[in-house]
């Protein structure tokens, strides 16, 4: 059956991608106002963490890292992660369908890839999509349970940070300097997730407050949106089931706590910084992954270059690491996170026999209609 309106992820990604759907329409990427937006912010960003430091001394820092060290942990960490996320995207699915979680996985590591190699941060788009392709299930169903788990993912960060830097000492310099971003940041969590929890009490008053501020939109929009709206209270079905919010706070703690923090600690250890004692170590990591997670959700270039260096330095020369130190662990953990994810993508990517073009243009058509 033909639906009234276009799928409302196609109508995501016309906005993200300039032409995605239509090749009448097509402009080329370095003309759209959104790019350039994010390249500007790279280049602010990475101009910034570089100021005054001599690339020798940068270079210099990078001879003696442990290569051994660092790519033995994080390798294993990032694929841990991944399986993690597919376990607990599982979680967030099964109220709309079963799917495999081998599935949901190659789906998580396809967004990383799309949003390492392509502008607008249109992965979290094109894995609803992939998964939506291979499973039948709807792609704008399951874009809803993406964005949950981008909100459950931004407050996870705010609250690992401003318990990291609670821990560290409230009377501390680099803590004051820290807990005022932190705490500056934490809106940014816990606005979306108090929307997500209205929509799942009273998803009617929100679609009819949305219909309020979407009257002046085209009709087609309009529609698009409020439908969108109607499929993220379907994902949240997963809200309403005790296992499942267990799972998920497990899954999402493992993801967190463990997984994304040990590259953190493996540049630390890679570079020989020694802040005096392993549970110090683990702290300024997790700080440094609360400040990398804020950081990379401001628009830039993909694979967040630029804002995670900026990140990174920041929080290492508050915790008395050399500003070269602190910028060459930043480009070097942010190698290994920006190769090992990409590469992974381009190998599932040439399992499922399809192209990066497949992916980008097929994720703005309506998805296979369901059987």
């Amino acid at each position: 059956m033909t639906d009234h309106h276009p799928d409302p992820v196609s109508e995501i990604l016309v906005g993200a991608a300039p032409g995605a759907t239509d090749p009448a329409r097509r402009t080329p990427a370095w003309r759209d106002w959104r790019v350039l937006l994010g390249v500007a912010i790279t280049v602010v960003a990475f101009a910034f963490a570089a100021r005054g430091i001599p690339l020798s001394e940068v270079t210099e820092a990078m001879k003696d890292t442990d290569l051994v060290v660092l790519l033995g942990l994080s390798i294993p960490a990032y694929a841990g992660a991944v399986i993690f996320r597919g376990l607990r995207w599982r979680h967030l699915t099964n109220p709309i369908a079963p799917i495999p979680r081998g599935l949901l996985s190659r789906g998580v590591v396809i967004g990383f890839m799309v949003n390492n190699l392509v502008p607008l941060r249109i992965g979290e788009v094109v894995r609803a999509w992939y998964v939506a392709r291979e499973s039948g299930v709807s792609a704008s169903a399951l874009f809803g349970t993406v964005v949950l788990e981008r909100v459950i993912d931004v407050v996870a960060v705010v609250l690992l940070a401003m318990a990291a830097l609670s821990f560290a000492g409230a009377g501390s310099a680099e803590s004051s300097f820290l807990s005022r971003g932190a705490v500056l940041l934490l809106p940014a969590g816990l606005v979306p997730l108090f929307g997500l929890v209205l929509l799942k009490l009273a998803p009617g008053f929100v679609i009819r407050v949305a219909q309020w501020f979407l009257r002046p939109f085209p009709e087609r929009f309009s529609a698009s949106i409020e439908q969108l709206l109607r499929n993220f209270a379907r994902g949240l079905g997963a809200l309403s089931r005790g296992s499942h919010l267990f799972w998920i706070a497990f899954h999402s703690a493992m993801i967190w706590i463990v997984f994304s923090m040990v590259p953190m600690l493996a540049g630390l250890l890679g570079f020989g910084i020694d802040l005096g004692s392993f549970v110090q170590m683990a702290v300024v990591s997790y700080i440094a992954l609360g400040a990398v997670g804020v950081a990379v959700a401001i628009p830039s270039a993909p694979g967040f270059f630029g804002t995670y260096q900026l990140a990174f330095k920041t929080v290492l020369e508050q915790f008395g690491v050399p500003s070269a130190t602190a910028l060459a662990l930043g480009l070097v953990v942010w190698f290994v996170f920006w190769a090992t994810l990409t590469l992974a993508g381009l190998v599932v990517m040439r399992t499922a026999g399809t192209r990066l073009s497949d992916l980008t243009r097929g994720a703005g058509r309506t998805p296979p209609p369901v059987a």
